[in-house]
């Protein structure tokens, strides 16, 4: 169980430095290609607001490698959960706020990674 949580949370690690990446170097490349209900006038005038949530992305992505480097189980466990709950929050949010699609992107794969990080920990802590 917890092999399954440590790929998910570096899945989920890995789809936030794809995400910063997204919106702090190509958001006007290819954000009118990806965002199409966008209008295209306004992605170069807001290209300092797509950049700050790219930071906020890469430090999602940060503090889940960081929580895949902990050796302590029990600090791993909740350095994970901390920074998984963060990303579960930011997709609800950006769900009511943005597309709902962003809550199966980003917040159902940051609770099944919870689960899974639960049960990895709780089989090596009993």
């Amino acid at each position: 169980m917890q092999r399954i949580g440590n790929i998910l949370i570096g899945l989920i690690a890995a789809l936030h430095l794809y995400i910063a990446w997204f919106e702090m170097f190509a958001w006007t490349t290819r954000g009118p290609k990806v965002f199409t209900s966008f209008p295209p006038e306004l992605f170069e005038p807001t290209v300092v607001l797509a950049a700050n949530q790219g930071l906020y992305n890469s430090f999602l992505a940060a503090g889940l490698i960081w929580s895949l480097l902990i050796k302590d189980k029990k600090w791993r466990f909740n350095v994970a959960l901390c920074f998984l709950s963060f990303v579960a929050v930011a997709g609800i949010f950006g769900a009511a706020t943005a597309s709902p699609r962003i809550l199966i992107v980003q917040t159902v794969p940051a609770v099944i990674a919870m689960a899974f990080a639960y049960l990895g920990y709780r089989k090596t802590s009993s």
